[in-house]
């Protein structure tokens, strides 16, 4: 068995030499190109497996690094958003304070404002209020006018030491004094649930007009005057047909609510008094 490996191996070699000498002499020539084209092909087939093996690794590659700097793309965008957003956050605050600050600016000198933020909003069932930041350590006592640079907001009927409740103008349950601004016209404006507002009790001998604001006419005391209320979108008789009704809009967007002011040395005028002397007489 042993010498029959050996003898393979020698004529193996034996035919090698002879292979390389005929190949040295030319006289393989023929056969060689014969040989080469399977093994070109083969060549070929194997060289572009490499090439495809190689390119699609090169694009694996290619694709961790865009999916690596998409992955950085994206949260540095969603870093930018939230500071975008931040800053718009910044700057509708800075307006709501520079326009609460014009507003201050055009009013009488003689009234005081604290700005307050609105924490709670009650807009469930038959009523409508906020919630304030501000109490009696700011000074807001019970019956104080809220108002923003569009207007009139309603009036401050819960007060603590450092919170309040505002009871707005579109609650059933509020009435202000009014007048139209152009033609003063004088009526009461009730609160109405659909958020509008509906200024009542107007004398059929008035002019009211549609687009014309309504204030607040100090009647009553319940209110500064001339603090605006909306625009009238309407004008009708009662069903009694004995006073006049105008449907207004408020320019203040209750829902959206964020900063108010509350008027803290509004006093209304005591007129109990009067009324006591009346009685008496």
């Amino acid at each position: 068995m042993r010498a029959g490996r050996v003898f393979s191996f020698i004529l193996t070699m034996i035919a090698m030499l002879l292979l390389i000498f005929l190949s040295s002499r030319g006289l393989l020539g023929p056969l060689e190109g014969v040989v080469s084209v399977p093994l070109s092909f083969v060549q070929g087939v194997v060289s572009g497996i490499t090439h495809t093996i190689s390119d699609g690794l090169d694009d694996l590659s290619n694709f961790r690094r865009l999916e690596k700097r998409n992955q950085d793309l994206e949260e540095a965008y969603a870093i930018a958003q939230s500071q975008l957003a931040e800053y718009r956050e910044k700057a509708l605050l800075y307006d709501d304070l520079a326009s609460l600050l014009d507003y201050d600016r055009f009013e009488p000198e003689d009234r005081e404002f604290v700005t307050c933020d609105v924490i709670g909003l009650d807009n469930t069932g038959f009523v409508r209020a906020i919630q304030i930041n501000c109490g009696r350590r700011d000074g807001v006592e019970l019956n104080d006018p809220v108002v923003t640079e569009l207007g009139m907001v309603g009036r401050v009927t819960k007060v603590s030491a450092t919170g309040a409740e505002v009871l707005l103008l579109t609650d059933p349950n509020s009435q202000v004094s009014a007048r139209a601004q152009s033609t003063r016209a004088e009526g009461v404006v009730v609160g109405q649930l659909s958020g509008d507002l509906l200024m009542s009790y107007i004398s059929v001998d008035d002019e009211v007009r549609e687009g014309d604001f309504v204030v607040t006419s100090g009647l009553g005391q319940t209110a500064p005057a001339d603090l605006i209320l909306g625009r009238v979108l309407s004008v009708s008789l009662a069903q009694s047909e004995l006073y006049q009704e105008a449907r207004v809009r408020s320019l203040v967007e209750f829902d959206r609510l964020e900063v108010v002011q509350v008027i803290t040395n509004f006093e209304p005028v005591d007129l109990s008094v009067f009324e006591d002397q009346t009685e008496q007489q």
